[in-house]
């Protein structure tokens, strides 16, 4: 998706006008279908809504973001964690070693709350 640098950069006019004279602070989700548009300096401090396909995500755009893409900062996909059977006991394990640590730690806790009694 680059661009040369004679075309400029590809911004949604549309989206403009609707900042344009705006306070970022006053102003809420700007919400757009447009994930192609490149962000500008005037778009920086504003709540954008990029589609994703399913719902907008808010994506605020800082001074780093100048020359991405919204649609960078809005993932279409969701991971899904890989693993199964086996990966699912590794972590039950691991809960049930967090539970008994806690439980060790608020018993020495009491313990020691009576000892200064």
């Amino acid at each position: 998706m680059t661009r040369s640098i004679k075309k400029g950069i590809n911004t949604d006019e549309r989206l403009l006008k609707k900042i344009a004279g705006k306070n970022p602070l006053e102003t809420g989700m700007i919400k757009t279908w447009n994930r192609a548009c490149q962000i500008s300096p005037e778009m920086v401090g504003f709540n954008f809504g990029v589609y994703n396909g399913k719902m907008h995500i808010e994506v605020l755009a800082t001074e780093d973001m100048v020359g991405h893409r919204l649609g960078e900062f809005s993932p279409t996909r969701k991971f899904i964690k890989h693993g199964g059977k086996m990966q699912k006991e590794l972590e039950q394990k691991k809960k049930e070693a967090e539970i008994t640590q806690a439980k060790a730690a608020t018993a020495t806790a009491t313990d020691a709350k009576g000892a200064k009694k």
